[in-house]
């Protein structure tokens, strides 16, 4: 998971403002993922997970750190723990990384993808 945030960030810092549109002409732009993937982290996983982390500006590269931190190590408490435990309405923490590693990568291939110059171009 902290793998992939690494490899998000270094390909968020490479990629052009502007991506190339999908084949039906949409698409978010790189700022518009950056967000979308901060906000689905920080206001509906960590929430599965019992925490209330707040949205850090998009620029505010220390605060998503920092959050990021905060989930990472409210996952590592729960290690050798009940996977399940009584009265939890939330993730599992295997559940939980799986799920947030899948989130980045696929946002991170998708920047890379749209990255690239259009076919013939």
């Amino acid at each position: 998971m902290e793998a992939g945030w690494e490899l998000f960030d270094q390909v968020v810092a490479g990629a052009p403002a502007s991506l190339r549109k999908g084949p039906r002409g949409g698409g978010r732009d790189r700022d518009a993922i950056v967000d979308h993937v901060v906000g689905v982290e920080l206001e509906m996983y960590a929430r599965k997970l019992g925490l209330r982390l707040p949205r850090p500006a998009l620029d505010d590269l220390a605060a998503r750190a920092a959050a990021r931190t905060a989930l990472a190590n409210a996952l590592r408490a729960t290690a050798g723990s009940d996977p399940y435990p009584a009265g939890s309405k939330g993730w599992p923490p295997r559940y939980a990384i799986r799920r947030i590693a899948w989130h980045v990568l696929d946002h991170a291939w998708e920047t890379e993808d749209r990255s690239d110059p259009a076919p013939g171009a």
